[in-house]
């Protein structure tokens, strides 16, 4: 994945190991109630929650955070089209259209050639 780098969001990762979502949201340039959506919407986001359901997000997570919001924001992706990126559905289907359109040019040469041996 491609990270902008300019921006509040693209700012070095504190060395430590948890963060709380208001620390995050300062982080990543993301409201807190976004994350709280984005939770849901992308399984791989699932910091941990401690005391009171309170959430603690690890780098990682951060990491994660700053990808989803690159793809969405800066990058146009839906969201499901950002779920699809990051789980890596997206190479599936651009390995399967290569391929047809490989299978598709072969089949046009060998007709070219048949054309070209009958001449």
């Amino acid at each position: 994945m491609q990270l902008v780098t300019s921006g509040k969001h693209n700012e070095s990762i504190p060395g430590k190991r948890y963060f709380t979502i208001g620390e995050v949201s300062e982080l990543c340039d993301v409201k807190s109630h976004v994350l709280r959506y984005w939770e849901q919407e992308f399984p791989m986001l699932s910091p941990v929650k401690r005391r009171g359901n309170r959430r603690y997000y690890q780098r990682h997570d951060v990491l994660l955070i700053r990808q989803i919001r690159s793809l969405l924001y800066e990058q146009g992706y839906t969201i499901e089209g950002a779920r699809k990126k990051l789980s890596g559905e997206d190479a599936n289907n651009d390995n399967s259209q290569s391929s047809q359109l490989v299978h598709q040019l072969v089949t046009e040469l060998e007709d070219v050639l048949s054309v070209l041996k009958k001449d």
